[in-house]
């Protein structure tokens, strides 16, 4: 490979006169791609020539330095250009904008961003969910009646919190784990189903208005990160 890479630049050097005075000292090879009739396009291009080739040379230099200094010709800039094919998508809010400190997205997979938030709609529902399930009863005060009647465990008798999983019976984390299980499995969630990204069928606060529905996904993402940090605080 460098043996064919020496050859040709040697067989450039060769195969023309470039002695002073030849057209070969101008630089002009007879390669006409570029050429125009008219003297002052021409001085125009060949001027451009200069400059670019100006520009170039400092250019290569830099970006061998960059790369001796960091192992990446770009300084990083590649990894910044992929994170910007995802800023336009549902979820980048002000003040942050598009925040990914992890650099998750660094590899610029739109399939991997996709399972990402898929998981992340998931668990910001359950969140919410969680986040009122604790709450409420503060607020409200719990359901009469037994949790378990066989066990005598009233509703009352259960704690907020990680409180509850001790008072909670056998048969009720059973009922729990199995509706978990029917969520998962009840709907199509591969990649491009409609439950991938999160739509099940459930239209209660839909609309018919794009923007709306986008104001609406744009809420239940902003709430459902809340309501994940909210739970883990609580």
């Amino acid at each position: 490979g460098w043996g064919q890479i020496i050859a040709y630049m040697a067989f450039c050097e060769v195969s023309s006169k470039q002695g002073p005075g030849t057209p070969g000292a101008a630089g002009d090879f007879g390669w006409k791609v570029l050429t125009s009739s008219n003297p002052a396009v021409v001085k125009s291009k060949l001027n451009s020539e200069l400059a670019n080739g100006r520009l170039a040379m400092i250019a290569i230099i830099g970006m061998f330095f960059q790369e001796g200094i960091t192992g990446d010709i770009w300084g990083g800039l590649a990894k910044t250009a992929k994170i910007f094919a995802f800023e336009n998508e549902l979820g980048v809010q002000s003040p942050l904008g598009f925040w990914d400190p992890a650099g998750w997205t660094e590899d610029g997979s739109i399939e991997n961003y996709k399972r990402r938030r898929q998981t992340e709609i998931k668990h910001g529902r359950i969140a919410m969910l969680a986040t009122m399930g604790y709450i409420t009863p503060e607020l409200y005060g719990k359901l009469p009646g037994y949790l378990s009647p066989s066990l005598g465990i009233k509703f009352a008798d259960v704690p907020n919190g990680l409180g509850a999983i001790s008072k909670v019976p056998a048969a009720g984390w059973g009922q729990i784990i199995a509706y978990m299980a029917f969520c998962e499995v009840s709907s199509k969630q591969g990649p491009g189903t409609p439950g991938a990204a999160g739509d099940f069928g459930w239209k209660v606060l839909t609309s018919s208005d794009p923007a709306v529905v986008k104001k609406k996904l744009a809420s239940e993402l902003a709430n459902g990160r809340l309501a994940m940090i909210a739970i883990i605080g609580m």
